[in-house]
């Protein structure tokens, strides 16, 4: 499977992708949760996880504001599209509880 990272809107080539996740990776083994450590490591603004078609991607910037460490988001068409209807609806995730 093929490792894919983003920078400012341009897939990086897939060696280079290859490298780009070693250093994530490494780094992130030893500086737990910090994005913007390695971002600023990279020359780069913000790095973020996601997942796209099922696959783990980073996603960078180098003008995009960092942001907090938090679970990858899935962006998936499917999932994406069913976030949106259910803003849409203001409802929560199925089979979740409120109050």
């Amino acid at each position: 499977m093929a490792l894919v990272v983003v920078v400012d809107g341009e897939p990086m080539e897939e060696a280079l992708a290859k490298a780009f996740w070693q250093r994530f990776s490494a780094y992130m083994d030893e500086h737990k949760g910090d994005l913007g450590g390695f971002a600023l490591q990279e020359g780069l603004a913000s790095v973020h996880p996601e997942l796209r078609d099922g696959r783990p991607a980073l996603i960078a910037s180098r003008q995009a504001a960092q942001r907090p460490y938090a679970n990858a988001p899935n962006l998936d068409g499917a999932a994406a599209e069913q976030r949106a209807q259910r803003k849409k609806k203001g409802g929560a995730k199925p089979g979740s509880k409120r109050g």
